[in-house]
C-alpha cells in the first residue's frame, strides 16, 4: 500500500485500467513485451553503493491483466522454488511468476474466513509449500494452502491490533513477513510505531512454531526507523540477519527508498514493554546498504515527480539466489492501480 492513504480512483485511472484489460498479458504471453532494461556490463558498473548494484529493471506487468485479475498492487514477494516467485497483491490475489521472465504462471484468489477481501501486505512461503499471509486490516496472519484455502490463523497480541482494539494505526501494522532460517521463527514488520511508543521505534513481533505445527507469539524487537519513513518489507538472509526496506513519500518530491542490513539477535525482547523508549532498550542493529536514489536510472521514466525516475512505491522484496557477486534480490513497487504509479521490478546484486 502507498505510504499515504489511497485516493479515490479518478476517471483517468479507470480509463487506464480499461485499456490495460484490453491489452492484457495472456497465460503464454512473454513478460518481456513491456519495457525492461538490463544493466550492460554487469552489476559492478551500475553501483548504487559499495554494497548494492542495480542489474536491471522491468515494467513488463505495468497495467496488465492476467486471467481476469489485475497484475499489480504488489505488496510482497517471496522465492517459491521451482524457479518461481510468489507475488502478493494487496487486493486479495496471489500470483506465481516465472523468476526469470516475471511472466505470470497462475493466480489464486485469497479471502478471510467470511469470504471478504484482505488488505494483504506480507508473505512468506513455509517449508511445506503453504503460504503465510499478513493482512494489516485487523491485523492478522493466516496460513493458506496453494489453492487459497485457509488452514490456520495465528494469534496476535492485543496491543498490536488496529485501534480501537489495540494501539496499531490503521494501514500501519503488519507490512512485512519473513521466516528465519530453519523455519521455526516467523517475523513481522510493523510499518509504523504503536500509539504510546516512541515514534522512532517500530516493533518486529515474532511467532515460534510449536511441536504440533501451530504458532505462538514470541519475542518482539524494537527497530529504529529513519525519521519520516516506515517499514514496508523485511526478508531473512541465510545467516539469520535481515534485509529491511524503509520507505516514505513526499508529495511533489516523490519516494524515499532505503535498504538496510539489520540484526535482531542481540536486541531486547520488548513484548512486555507497554511504551517503548530508546532508553534501556537494545534495538535491532542496522547498517545502510544503499539509498536507492543513488542507483543509475538505466533509462527508467516516472509518471510523477521523483528524485530518481527509477523510484516508485517500492514495497515487496525477496532474495532469489546468490552467486559470486552476492545475493540476487528482487524488488517490486505497488502501483495502487493508479495512473500516476508504475508496477516496476528492480533486480539488485547485494553484498551484505
Amino acid at each position: 500500500m502507498h505510504p499515504h492513504p489511497r485516493t479515490p480512483r479518478t476517471a483517468l485511472a479507470a480509463l487506464t485500467a480499461a485499456l490495460a484489460a484490453a491489452a492484457c498479458l495472456t497465460a503464454t504471453g512473454p513478460a518481456s513485451a513491456a519495457p525492461s532494461a538490463t544493466a550492460p556490463g554487469g552489476p559492478a558498473r551500475h553501483a548504487c553503493s559499495p554494497s548494492v548494484s542495480l542489474t536491471g529493471f522491468s515494467d513488463a506487468l505495468d497495467k496488465t491483466v492476467f486471467e481476469g485479475t489485475y497484475a499489480g498492487n504488489f505488496s510482497a514477494l517471496a522465492a517459491d522454488g521451482r524457479r518461481t516467485v510468489a507475488a502478493l497483491s494487496d487486493r486479495s490475489a496471489l500470483f506465481e511468476l516465472d523468476a526469470d521472465t516475471l511472466a505470470p504462471r497462475s493466480v489464486v484468489p485469497l479471502a478471510d474466513e467470511s469470504g471478504a477481501a484482505l488488505d494483504a501486505e506480507g508473505l512468506a512461503v513455509d517449508r511445506d509449500g503453504t503460504y503465510l499471509v499478513s493482512s494489516e486490516t485487523e491485523p492478522s496472519v493466516r496460513r493458506y494452502s496453494r489453492t487459497g484455502a485457509i488452514l490456520d490463523r495465528l494469534p496476535v497480541p492485543e496491543a498490536l491490533r488496529t485501534a480501537p482494539a489495540g494501539r496499531a494505526r490503521a494501514n500501519g501494522s503488519f507490512e512485512g513477513l519473513t521466516l528465519l532460517p530453519g523455519g521455526r521463527t516467523l517475523i513481522a514488520a510493523m510499518e509504523y510505531a504503536l500509539t504510546g511508543d516512541d515514534q522512532r521505534l517500530v516493533r518486529f513481533p515474532t511467532w515460534q512454531r510449536a511441536g504440533n505445527g501451530t504458532w505462538r507469539p514470541g519475542a518482539q524487537y524494537a527497530y529504529p526507523v529513519d525519521a519520516g519513513l516506515g517499514v514496508p518489507e523485511v526478508t531473512a538472509l541465510p545467516d539469520g540477519r535481515l534485509l529491511v526496506l524503509e520507505r516514505g513519500f513526499t508529495s511533489g518530491t516523490g519516494n524515499t527508498v532505503r535498504l538496510y542490513l539489520a540484526d535482531a539477535r542481540r536486541a531486547t525482547d520488548v513484548s512486555g514493554t507497554a511504551a517503548l523508549t530508546p532508553d534501556g532498550v537494545r534495538t535491532v542493529s542496522k547498517r545502510l546498504l544503499a539509498d536507492l536514489v543513488d542507483c543509475p536510472s538505466l533509462g527508467a521514466t516516472a509518471k510523477q515527480p521523483q528524485p530518481n525516475p527509477l523510484l516508485d512505491n517500492i514495497e515487496g522484496m525477496a532474495v532469489t539466489g546468490h552467486g559470486p557477486g552476492g545475493l540476487r534480490v528482487l524488488l517490486v513497487s505497488d502501483d495502487n492501480q493508479s495512473a500516476a504509479q508504475t508496477t516496476r521490478f528492480l533486480r539488485l546484486r547485494v553484498r551484505p
